[in-house]
């Protein structure tokens, strides 16, 4: 018999509509074979994305550059933290060279929080998107960046940069991100969406899980938050705890409530709500460019 520990938390359990399928399919192991083979970090396996095997089944997947060591370390993220690798400055050709092969036609690009550099990664930032724009010029493109301590001269080469999409993630309500994103700020963030919309990005996008403790009245503040900010998208998805070191998952949310949080959304005036259990930031992100 297991001893219950002093905390009196227990794991709740996870319910049987919430399934994972899991990776395979011929395409998801084409791409698999082709992210080992040079070396690309994505998100999708770091994160740990349910959603791995949907997206990769379909030919679609999220890079992440800058190695996969972030200096941040929040409570939610699969990622690991510590002193990141020296900047691999080739890098952009990389992965714009694995876009071609890949034959991608809207790619998500992301990458780990640097705050051992000076200019915080978005050097590296601006020379991806260039190369993936010179070697794969019918492709659209996401960028879902971190908040470059919100350094304007930061932001400012992604505006250049020009991405048809640029995502910047909440994460969570206002009350929990101290808790949840621990280096980060609630309004910085919402700063740096309201600042990319003022400088001209054409979408700007954010996205929130919902299990962590938050309250129905929380969660449609911050969805007015993001709306007051000009953000045209946002998801909503389900936190699900990468292991035992990761916060607890307080909450799984039914089906119906994320269904209730997409009308209101929709209500608000966003122009794309993804709102279900699985979804992620760049889940079905193709189409949040029309």
């Amino acid at each position: 018999m297991e001893t219950v520990l002093e905390s009196n938390i227990l794991p709740i359990a996870k319910p049987k509509w919430l399934k994972v399928k899991l990776p395979i399919g011929q395409k998801y192991t084409e791409l698999r074979g082709l992210v080992d083979k040079y070396k690309l970090n994505t998100i999708c396996t770091s994160g740990s994305c349910p959603n791995m095997g949907e997206c990769w089944g379909e030919g679609t997947a999220t890079f992440m550059i800058l190695g996969n060591i972030c200096t941040r370390s929040c409570g939610f993220c699969g990622v690991k933290t510590g002193r990141p690798e020296t900047v691999d400055w080739d890098e952009p050709e990389k992965v714009a060279r694995s876009i071609k092969i890949m034959n991608i036609k809207h790619a998500v690009i992301t990458s780990v929080d640097r705050d051992d550099l000076k200019d915080m990664g978005s050097i590296i930032w601006i020379e991806t998107v260039k190369a993936i724009r010179r070697m794969n010029p019918e492709t659209t493109l996401e960028t879902l960046i971190p908040d470059f301590q919100g350094v304007e001269r930061n932001l400012d080469r992604i505006v250049e940069a020009n991405p048809e999409v640029v995502s910047h993630n909440m994460e969570t309500v206002r009350r929990l991100t101290r808790e949840v994103r621990i280096q980060a700020k609630y309004d910085k963030s919402l700063e740096v969406l309201r600042y990319l919309k003022q400088q001209g990005i054409r979408r700007t996008k954010s996205g929130i899980m919902l299990g962590l403790g938050e309250t129905e009245e929380e969660v449609i503040q911050t969805m007015r938050d993001l709306r007051n900010a000009n953000v045209d998208i946002v998801t909503i998805g389900q936190y699900l705890q990468p292991s035992k070191k990761h916060l607890p998952v307080k909450e799984y949310i039914l089906p119906e409530q994320f269904q209730k949080y997409e009308k209101i959304g929709l209500e608000m005036g966003f122009r794309h709500v993804e709102s279900g259990a699985l979804v992620r930031s760049s889940y079905k992100a193709q189409k949040h460019i029309l």
